[in-house]
């Protein structure tokens, strides 16, 4: 059973920083597009950074472009979400996810896998 669990959300000031941590366990993600989306209360789930299986390649939705990194470490089956500069409008649950393909989808139903979400609260 894939399963995946993210952690490090918390309450941050405008302007700090905060690092978000996925593991996988079930299987073996070294080869997994691993991605974060987020979801804001009354909004879509959305698109926020994606990265290929090498780390090679990352690709970010233009509202965290600049602000937000993605990193992985496959021999730790994990994903990490760097957010520098946060914003209000940053605020939101962040769900990891991940596809057992090399394709860099952007939206929801791209991935299969879903971890539980971890809440981001940036207060102004």
């Amino acid at each position: 059973q894939v399963l995946l669990v993210e952690s490090g959300g918390g309450l941050v000031q405008a302007g700090g920083s905060l690092r978000l941590s996925c593991v996988g366990s079930g299987v073996s993600f070294s080869l997994y597009t691993m991605a974060w989306f987020r979801q804001a209360p009354g909004k879509e789930r959305e698109f926020v950074a994606s990265i290929s299986w090498s780390g090679r390649n990352t690709y970010f939705a233009d509202s965290v472009k600049g602000r937000f990194t993605i990193s992985r470490d496959n021999a730790k089956n994990s994903v990490y979400l760097q957010m520098n500069s946060l914003k209000p409008e940053d605020t939101a649950v962040y769900y990891c996810t991940a596809r057992d393909d090399s394709y860099y989808g952007t939206a929801r139903a791209d991935y299969p896998y879903w971890g539980q979400g971890t809440q981001v609260t940036v207060s102004s």
